[in-house]
């Protein structure tokens, strides 16, 4: 009975967790939607577009860290209730931004308050589902993702166009935040460890970074997490601006396309993609990871040659990347998992937080400056090529569209990365689980 009520309340607390990290998505994707109206009002460059989402993400990858640790000691539902009231409240006043610089001020805030929730979410689910559940539970609360973008990618062309305004989503968006923040401040936590076959010891971890940083395979899977964030984040970011005009589809079009892209897609990826992984992994220890390294070589391939095929129809072209993008998210369910399988659940968070550094640091940080840099050299080698004088439209389109290349060639890196992460994961969990008996008060075991 007890079990019963314990199972009932962690899919009934996973399922606010799930809502806030849809709102996490739909805030942070916001700018990657209005990117050409702010291009034009305030005539900026590529370069200065990639910069909005470099900044942001660098702030919440350094953020992360001291929260992560926070998480791990301290209350998790009141980091993640603060967490979700500071960046709705900011994401309001982004909306009363006057120019660049304010605007990408009022971003780093948003990057701080968006920075204490996953570390957070993710410790919960790893109490609160034993390991044989994990994929399934993580695949529902990700699919916050694929539903964020989503939402934010079919309504926030209409927004602008039904108020004429690109500041009217910013307001829009932080009402709904700053309700379900009230509610995570009321989610009882389970006790660290509470999903775990043997008792975890509740004592703080002596080095905790240090250890962490010494699996292996963790560091496999953070460099895989590098390569994919650049490209999720050079293609969410840029997808809107190089439909629009590279194959000359309105705003409203070109959000609702990309929507499709990454939002549809991860809806089947993340559902039927967590139910496969923990079905391979019930066979296969390292299963998992050998399905997210197919997977994303299927990835590479669909994006690779939507690219490559220039301008073709923009039906098939939105059709092929869409595979592509469907199998990538198997990325979520299958690593997101593993770093739990290898790190005890007294470090999990201080694990997700280094974790998500590497991600946004180095990967997402740098996924939408880079394209953005090569966009604008592209461009001005196409003007030259042409023997033109002055930049025009149509030399910006063929610059982005060659920048995009970057978005295979990084899922070609993950792939290679995810596979050297399945030669060292049997090692690292076992070494995990010993360590784990060797810490546990004697003689106390809990139910998987």
């Amino acid at each position: 009975m007890q079990q019963s009520t314990q199972a009932a309340n962690a899919w009934r607390v996973l399922f606010l967790l799930f809502l806030a990290n849809l709102f996490n998505f739909f805030d942070r994707t916001i700018p990657a939607i209005i990117n050409e109206p702010i291009r034009l009002e305030w005539d900026l460059n590529d370069f200065q577009l990639g910069l909005i989402g470099t900044v942001f993400t660098i702030v919440y990858a350094i953020a992360g860290v001291p929260l992560g640790r926070m998480a791990d000691n301290g209350s998790r539902r009141k980091i993640m209730g603060w967490g979700l009231t500071a960046w709705s409240g900011l994401t309001a006043i982004n909306g009363l931004a006057w120019n660049f610089w304010s605007f990408l001020l009022i971003r780093m805030g948003i990057g701080i308050g968006e920075a204490s929730y996953a570390p957070a979410a993710n410790s919960l689910i790893g109490d609160m589902f034993p390991a044989h559940k994990r994929a399934r539970a993580m695949g529902i609360f990700m699919l916050g993702l694929p539903l964020g973008l989503l939402l934010a990618f079919f309504t926030i062309g209409w927004m602008v166009q039904a108020f004429d305004s690109w500041r009217a989503p910013f307001f829009i968006a932080a009402v709904p935040g700053l309700i379900l923040a009230v509610f995570l401040f009321f989610i009882k936590e389970p006790q660290r460890g509470a999903a775990e076959t043997v008792k975890v010891s509740q004592g703080q971890v002596r080095n905790p970074i240090r250890k962490v940083l010494a699996i292996r395979t963790f560091w496999w899977l953070i460099m895989a997490g590098l390569a994919f964030n650049f490209a999720t984040y050079a293609s969410n970011g840029f997808m809107v601006p190089m439909l629009m005009r590279y194959f000359a589809v309105p705003l409203v079009e070109a959000s609702v396309a990309t929507g499709v892209i990454v939002g549809v897609t991860g809806l089947v990826g993340l559902t039927l993609g967590g139910w496969i992984a923990d079905r391979i992994h019930a066979r296969y220890a390292r299963g998992r990871l050998l399905f997210a390294t197919a997977s994303m070589l299927v990835a590479t391939l669909c994006t690779g040659w939507s690219l490559l095929a220039g301008q073709i129809e923009v039906g098939l072209f939105v059709a092929v990347f869409s595979i592509g993008w469907l199998f990538s998210y198997t990325f979520y369910t299958c690593v997101y998992t593993a770093i739990q399988d290898v790190v005890e659940p007294r470090l999990r968070a201080t694990a997700m937080a280094l974790f998500f550094a590497g991600l946004y640091l180095l990967g997402g940080g740098m996924g939408t400056v880079v394209v953005g840099l090569l966009s604008d050299h592209f461009a001005h080698a196409a003007m030259l090529a042409a023997g033109a004088s002055e930049m025009s439209e149509a030399f910006r389109a063929v610059g982005l569209h060659d920048a995009m290349y970057l978005v295979p060639a990084s899922l070609l890196l993950t792939m290679v990365f995810l596979f050297c992460a399945s030669r060292s994961f049997c090692q690292d969990a076992k070494r995990m689980a010993e360590g784990m008996a060797a810490d546990a008060p004697e003689g106390e075991v809990v139910p998987a």
